[in-house]
C-alpha cells in the first residue's frame, strides 16, 4: 500500500529525486517523503545509481563516466523540505537563493546538478547558479550517507575520534574550537621563535651592516634630485671663462665703453634720428623710424642684461667647482654601493631604517615570543586535558549506548568499548587516540573493530552508532546503501526494525536486497530493469498491494509466483505492520 501521511505538516527531508541519464537510468522519479523508504531491485537494475545521483546532489565528485550510454548530459534534481529558518536557510540566502515557504515552519528547496559528457558541471540551488562547494556545505546539515565506503572509513582512528566527538556534543565542541585556535597560534609562534633563534647570528650581522651603511648615507645626507642639480652647476662653473668672454664681447658690440667706438646701439640711434628727420617727407619713412626705435630699445635692454650677467659671474668659480665636484664624487660613491640611482640610495635608506628597527627589536621580540609560546603551551595542555576528560566520559556513555543498540540487532552478547588513550604530543585535535573495540562475548578479549568485526557485524555497529548519534547530532535524512550486507535471518529483521524506529524521528532511505529489511518500510520503491535489445534501461516504481508482495517474494526466494513465497512475503509484511 502507499506510504501513509506521517504528520499533517511536511517533515524535513527529501520529498522527491529526479534522475535522467545516469548509468542505466534514462528517466526516473523517486517519490520519497518522511518515514522509511526501501529501495530494492534486481542486480544491475541501477539501485546504486540512486545513491550516485544523491552523491552528486551533495557535492560529490563529478565523473562523466556516470553518464548513460549515448546521453549528452546527466541530471540529478531533488526537492527538499527544510526548516524555514536555520543553517540551511542561511546558507541558501548567502548563495542568493530563495526558499519557498510551505507552512508549518518549513520551506521547499530545489537543488539540481547537471553533468555534461565533456565533464562540465552546473549546479543550481533555489533557482541560483552556485559553486559545487555550496552543495557540500548544505549536505552536512541535510543528509548522512552510509555504505561500504563509510564502513571502511569507520576503521580509521580519525573517523572513530570524530564519532566520539560528535556524541560528546556541544561542550566538547566548544573546548575543541578554543583549543584549535590556541594550538594554531602555539605552532605558529613556536615556529617563528625557532626561526628567529636559528637566524639570530645572521640577523645580528645584518643589523651591523645596515647600521654602518645607514651611518654612511646619513653622513653624506643626499637630497632627492641633488645629483642632477650638481651636474648642471658643475657644467656652468666649468664654462665661466668662456661665458665671460662671450658676454663681454656681446656687450662691447652692443654698447662699447670706448669713446668714438661704433657700437650697435650708437648706430641704431643715428639711424633713428636720420629717419625721423625725413619722416615729414614720406609717411612710410615714419613707420620705419618707429621700428628702428623699437630695435634700439631692445638693444639697450640686452646691453643692460649682459652687464648684470657679467657682474654676477662668480669670480671664485674654480674654487666653487672643486667643491661641487667633491660633492658629486661623494654621491657617486653612495650610488655605486646602494644605487644604481640616487633615488635608489634614498629608498635603501628608508627601507633599511625600518628593517634596522625590526632587527634591533629582536631581543624584546624573542622574549615576548618565548613567553607567549610558554603560555599557549600551558593553555593548550590545559584544554587538551579537559577534552580528554570529556572524551573519556563520553566514551563510557557511547559504548554503553551502542552496546544496548546491538542487543536489538541480534548481537546481544557483544559489547562495544571506546578506548581513549592520551599521548604526549599535542595535535590539532588534542592528544587523544580513540579506538572502537568489539567484545564478541562476555570475557572475550576486546579487539579493534578494524580487525575484530566481520562485514555483517560492522554494518550493524555502524547502524547502532548512527542511531545513538541521531539523539545528539541529528540530521534530517539517513541514507543506507546496503547496510544489511553480510547479514540475514533474524539479524536482518532486527536491522529492519531498528531502521523503522529511526524513521520515526528522521527520514530513512535504505538500498537493500533483504526482504526482512524492506518489510518495515513505509514506502517501497523498486528499480525496474528493461532492455530495448541493446541498451539496458531502468525506471522506478512505487510498490503497493500485490506488487509489493510479489517483490518481497522475489527478495525471499527469487520467485514472484510461488504460493509459498507469496505467503511468506505476506506474513513478513503483516509481522512488520506495513501490509
Amino acid at each position: 500500500m502507499a506510504r501513509p501521511d506521517v504528520v499533517n505538516a511536511p517533515r524535513p527531508g527529501i520529498e522527491e529525486i529526479t534522475i535522467r541519464g545516469i548509468g542505466v537510468i534514462e528517466d526516473a522519479v523517486l517519490p520519497l517523503g518522511p518515514g522509511f523508504t526501501a529501495l530494492t531491485g534486481e542486480t544491475g537494475a541501477g539501485k546504486t545509481m540512486v545513491v550516485t545521483a544523491l552523491g552528486l546532489l551533495l557535492g560529490g565528485r563529478a565523473d562523466s563516466g556516470v553518464l548513460r550510454a549515448g546521453a549528452d548530459r546527466a541530471v540529478a534534481e531533488a526537492r527538499w523540505v527544510v526548516p524555514e529558518h536555520g543553517p540551511v536557510a542561511d546558507r541558501v540566502d548567502e548563495a542568493g537563493g530563495e526558499l519557498e515557504p510551505v507552512g508549518g515552519g518549513v520551506a521547499e528547496l530545489l537543488v539540481s546538478r547537471t553533468l555534461t559528457a565533456e565533464g562540465r558541471s552546473r549546479v543550481a540551488v533555489a533557482g541560483r547558479s552556485v559553486p559545487v562547494g555550496v552543495l557540500q556545505e548544505l549536505g552536512e546539515d541535510l543528509v548522512a550517507v552510509h555504505g561500504q565506503s563509510e564502513q571502511l572509513r569507520l576503521k580509521s582512528p580519525t573517523a572513530q575520534r570524530d564519532l566520539l566527538d560528535r556524541f560528546a556534543g556541544a561542550e566538547l565542541a566548544s573546548v575543541l574550537e578554543r583549543y584549535s585556535g590556541v594550538h594554531r597560534r602555539f605552532l605558529a609562534d613556536r615556529a617563528e621563535l625557532e626561526r628567529l633563534t636559528a637566524e639570530q647570528e645572521a640577523r645580528s650581522a645584518e643589523a651591523g651592516e645596515l647600521r654602518s651603511a645607514l651611518a654612511e648615507i646619513e653622513g653624506v645626507a643626499p637630497q632627492a634630485g641633488e645629483d642632477a642639480e650638481l651636474a648642471a652647476l658643475a657644467e656652468r662653473l666649468g664654462a665661466q671663462d668662456e661665458l665671460r668672454v662671450a658676454a663681454a664681447t656681446a656687450h662691447e658690440a652692443l654698447s662699447s665703453e670706448d669713446v668714438g667706438a661704433l657700437d650697435a646701439l650708437s648706430l641704431l640711434v643715428e639711424a633713428r634720428r636720420a629717419l625721423e628727420r625725413a619722416a615729414p617727407l614720406d609717411p612710410q619713412i615714419a613707420g620705419i623710424a618707429e621700428t628702428v626705435a623699437s630695435v634700439a630699445s631692445l638693444a639697450a635692454d640686452a646691453s643692460a642684461e649682459l652687464a648684470s650677467y657679467l657682474a654676477a659671474l662668480d669670480p671664485d668659480a674654480p674654487g666653487r667647482l672643486e667643491g661641487v665636484q667633491q660633492r658629486i664624487n661623494e654621491l657617486a660613491v653612495l650610488v655605486r654601493r646602494y644605487g644604481p640611482t640616487l633615488e635608489d640610495v634614498l629608498a635603501f635608506a628608508d627601507q633599511g631604517g625600518r628593517r634596522l628597527l625590526e632587527l634591533d627589536a629582536d631581543p624584546d621580540r624573542l622574549e615576548g615570543l618565548a613567553a607567549q609560546v610558554a603560555e599557549d603551551e600551558r593553555l593548550a595542555v590545559e584544554l587538551a586535558d579537559r577534552m580528554s576528560a570529556l572524551r573519556r566520559d563520553a566514551a563510557d556513555r557511547l559504548g554503553a549506548a551502542v552496546t544496548a543498540e546491538l542487543a536489538d540487532l541480534a548481537m546481544g552478547t557483544a559489547a562495544v568499548l571506546v578506548d581513549v588513550t592520551s599521548r604526549g604530543d599535542l595535535t590539532s585535535t588534542g592528544r587523544d587516540a580513540v579506538q572502537l573495540l568489539l567484545q564478541a562475548y562476555p570475557g572475550a578479549e576486546p579487539r579493534p573493530i578494524a580487525r575484530g568485526a566481520s562485514g555483517g557485524e560492522l554494518s550493524r555497529v555502524m547502524l547502532a552508532l548512527e542511531v545513538v548519534l541521531a539523539g545528539t547530532d541529528p540530521v534530517p535524512t539517513f541514507v543506507f546503501d546496503e547496510v544489511d550486507a553480510g547479514i540475514g535471518g533474524a539479524a536482518a529483521t532486527e536491522v529492519g526494525k531498528r531502521l523503522a524506529r529511526l524513521a520515526t524521528t528522521s527520514q530513512v532511505i535504505a538500498v537493500t536486497h533483504l526482504a526482512q529489511v524492506a518489510a518495515f518500510a513505509t514506502n517501497h520503491l523498486k528499480v525496474l530493469k528493461g532492455s530495448d535489445g541493446g541498451v539496458t534501461t531502468s525506471t522506478v516504481q512505487r510498490l503497493a498491494g500485490a506488487e509489493r508482495v510479489a517483490e518481497m517474494a522475489r527478495l525471499l526466494s527469487g520467485l514472484t509466483t510461488s504460493e509459498s513465497a507469496l505467503a511468506h512475503a505476506q506474513e513478513l509484511l503483516e509481522m512488520a505492520g506495513t501490509a
